[in-house]
């Protein structure tokens, strides 16, 4: 009895084997937790009516469309202040 491993209950340890028939059989339940527990979340949503939906999808639109005009002058003054600059130094 003084070489079986315990633990603090007074159960014995299992070995390798038996921590690896264990994986296996908890396996499949660690496998569907995080499938459970997103689908439990996704009931807690509050999805967004069509018309919300369709506001808000033009209102990234037209954000979308006025950064690229602004990106879009600021790269081409960028170019035009380069090329004033390289045509002074020649």
């Amino acid at each position: 009895m003084a070489d079986e491993k315990t633990n603090a209950k007074g159960d014995k340890k299992p070995n390798f084997f038996q921590k690896v028939v264990n994986f296996f059989k908890n396996l499949p339940g660690k496998i569907a937790k995080p499938f459970k527990n997103m689908w439990h979340e996704l009931r807690k949503v509050t999805w967004p009516s069509r018309k919300d939906l369709i506001t808000y999808s033009v209102v990234v639109i037209i954000f979308m469309v006025f950064m690229a005009v602004v990106i879009g002058l600021l790269d081409m003054g960028s170019t035009a202040l380069v090329n004033l600059l390289g045509s002074i130094g020649k």
